[in-house]
C-alpha cells in the first residue's frame, strides 16, 4: 500500500537536495571555482556581462538583493576595474553599470569554468538522462517560479566554438526563405565569419550571441575596418523573437562597444530590401551615404552604404 508524503517529509527531501546540490557545485566555498569571487559576486559579474547595461535598482530587483549589499559589492568592482558607471540620458538619479575589458576578462575564466562543470556532471550520463534531467529542473523553476521561467530573459553573450556554423546556416535558411536568395549568399556569410575568426582582434572586435534559455535569437558583429572605422556585420533575429525590440538592442551593443573603443565611425552594408534592418540603423542614428545597383544572390538588387559618426 502506496502511503502519502507529509507536508514534512516534502520540506526535508527539497532541504536535502539543495544540500546535496550546493555540495556538488561547490558554492558554499569561499572562492566560486576557485576565484576570487563569492557566489553572488560572480552572479553580479554574470549579470554584468549579459545584459545591456542595467541600473543598480534593475539588478537588486532581479536579483533580489539588498541595495546596501549590492552597493558594497560593485564599490568594490570598481575600485577593481571592473565595471563602469555611465550616467542615464533620460534620469540623472540612475546610473547604468558595464563591465569593462577588465571585468570581462576577470568573468570570462569563471564563465568557461562554470560551463565545463556542469558539462563534466552531464558527461557520464547516457543522453535521454540528460534530457530528462533539463526537463526535471525546467518543471521545478516553471513551479516554484509561477510561471515566470517559462519566459526566460533574452542574454547576449560572447562567441563560442559552433556559433559560426549555426551563424552561416540561419542565415542561409533566413534569406532563402524571405527573399528567395540563393547559396551564394550563404558562401558570402561562411566567408564573412571565416574572415572574422582567422584575424579576431578582441580588443577591437566582437560578436554578441542572443540566447534565450540555451536557444541562440540572433546576433551581430563589430569588425575594425581601420583605426578610426569600425564595420558593424552580420545582424540577425530569428523570427520568433522579432518585435521584441532585440535587433535594436543588439545594434545598441554593437555602438556602445565602439565608442569605447575609441573608433569615430561605423560604417554597415545593406540593401534596400531590407526594411526592418534599415528601420532599426535609422533609429540608431545612421544615414544613408550611397546607394548601387548590383546583381546578387540571384537577384538584381540595391546595396546601400550607412554611417554612424560617433
Amino acid at each position: 500500500m502506496r502511503h502519502s508524503t507529509s507536508a514534512d517529509d516534502r520540506v526535508a527531501a527539497i532541504r536535502r537536495f539543495t544540500r546535496f546540490y550546493t555540495r556538488r557545485l561547490g558554492v558554499l566555498r569561499e572562492g566560486l571555482l576557485g576565484s576570487p569571487f563569492t557566489l553572488t559576486e560572480a552572479r553580479v559579474l554574470y549579470e554584468l556581462a549579459n545584459r545591456s547595461n542595467p541600473t543598480a535598482g534593475e539588478l537588486c530587483q532581479d536579483l533580489d538583493l539588498d541595495p546596501g549589499y549590492l552597493s558594497r559589492i560593485l564599490k568594490r568592482f570598481e575600485e577593481q576595474g571592473l565595471i563602469r558607471r555611465e550616467r542615464s540620458a533620460s534620469d540623472g538619479r540612475q546610473q547604468h553599470l558595464s563591465l569593462t575589458d577588465r571585468g570581462r576578462e576577470a568573468f570570462a575564466p569563471l564563465d568557461r569554468q562554470s560551463r565545463e562543470q556542469i558539462a563534466a556532471l552531464l558527461a557520464p550520463l547516457p543522453e535521454a538522462d540528460r534530457d530528462r534531467l533539463v526537463s526535471a529542473m525546467r518543471f521545478v523553476e516553471e513551479r516554484l517560479d509561477g510561471g515566470a521561467a517559462a519566459e526566460a530573459p533574452v542574454v547576449l553573450r560572447p562567441h563560442r566554438p559552433g556559433d559560426m556554423g549555426w551563424i552561416v546556416h540561419r542565415h542561409g535558411v533566413l534569406y532563402a526563405r524571405e527573399y528567395g536568395w540563393d547559396e551564394t549568399f550563404e558562401a558570402l556569410v561562411a566567408e564573412i565569419v571565416a574572415g572574422f575568426v582567422r584575424t579576431f582582434d578582441p580588443a577591437r572586435e566582437r560578436c554578441w550571441i542572443a540566447e534565450r534559455d540555451g536557444a541562440i535569437l540572433g546576433s551581430i558583429f563589430i569588425v575594425r575596418q581601420s583605426d578610426d572605422v569600425a564595420k558593424l556585420r552580420l545582424l540577425y533575429v530569428e523570427p520568433e523573437a522579432r518585435g521584441l525590440g532585440l535587433g535594436r538592442r543588439l545594434v545598441d551593443e554593437a555602438i556602445r562597444f565602439s565608442r569605447d573603443k575609441g573608433y569615430r565611425q561605423i560604417a554597415l552594408w545593406t540593401n534596400d530590401i531590407l526594411h526592418a534592418a534599415r528601420g532599426i540603423y535609422a533609429k540608431a542614428g545612421f544615414r544613408l551615404v550611397s546607394a548601387e545597383a548590383h546583381r546578387s544572390f540571384g537577384h538584381d538588387l540595391v546595396g546601400e552604404n550607412w554611417v554612424l559618426d560617433l
